[in-house]
């Protein structure tokens, strides 16, 4: 279906890239992108996609905002403290782009949900607080070879990662298991800066923009590591394949 008039002034800027064009706003126009966690990676990265034009967005999340979330969650604010999360994303979203679709699912992810969560999505995007729901992710989009990028940040520092399934490892290949409790304080103990929040964020927004135009180099077989405080990037390069991965079965 061809653009409108509306539709192709709302979206020039994308379109006048050679990686985009008319085609390309109309694959994001079609494309569906899950993010599971509305928090400080979700919001950034649910504005920008929404604003680029991306037909569906879903939102996963179970908690309710609370005023420490309005220091990096800018999906939401004042007004929606103790409301549902993916009530006032939705609001947000649709505020920002009405064109945008956006499913809401105010659940905790699990085992026996997240494949019916993500099944419909042509990109999925790991904006969770935790490892547990991490590796929950990698194994579910592993299991139903959907592509996704991980990110993860604490205090002035961030990471992403892109699996594509064929392409590169999967974050099990990297990561293997969980640490073990307490290694790793959280954001509640150590802080983050809602800016580096806002940095990883819009960098998956531009990977699962990549995929779906199918531009660029992304993060398969790769770690981006940013550095706030010394404002650096630093890229790791990662092992192809993890032959005894027991997500993807190291299958490249």
């Amino acid at each position: 279906m061809a653009l409108t008039e509306m539709q192709k002034e709302r979206y020039a800027r994308n379109i006048l890239l050679d990686e985009a064009g008319e085609e390309g706003q109309e694959k994001l126009l079609h494309a569906g992108v899950c993010i599971i966690g509305a928090g400080g990676l979700g919001s950034p990265a649910a504005m920008y996609l929404a604003a680029a034009g991306v037909g569906t967005i879903g939102i996963a999340d179970a908690d309710t905002a609370d005023l420490s979330n309005l220091q990096r969650q800018i999906l939401h604010g004042a007004a929606d403290i103790g409301r549902q999360k993916v009530v006032s994303a939705k609001e947000t979203l649709q505020y920002l782009n009405p064109q945008t679709v956006v499913h809401t699912y105010p659940v905790f992810v699990n085992h026996e949900n997240i494949g019916d969560i993500v099944k419909d999505y042509d990109f999925v995007i790991d904006a969770a607080d935790n490892f547990d729901t991490k590796f929950l992710i990698n194994d579910a989009c592993a299991a139903a070879r959907k592509p996704f990028v991980h990110a993860g940040v604490i205090r002035f520092t961030g990471q992403l990662m892109t699996y594509v399934p064929g392409k590169g490892p999967c974050y099990r290949c990297i990561f293997k298991e969980p640490p073990a409790e307490g290694a790793v304080p959280p954001a509640s103990q150590s802080g983050v800066l809602g800016a580096v929040c806002g940095v990883i964020g819009s960098l998956q927004a531009v990977e699962a923009v990549k995929y779906i135009l199918g531009a660029g180099e992304l993060l398969t077989g790769s770690l981006l590591l940013y550095d706030g405080l010394r404002a650096q990037f630093r890229k790791i390069k990662l092992p192809q394949k993890v032959e005894d991965c027991t997500a993807c079965g190291g299958k490249i």
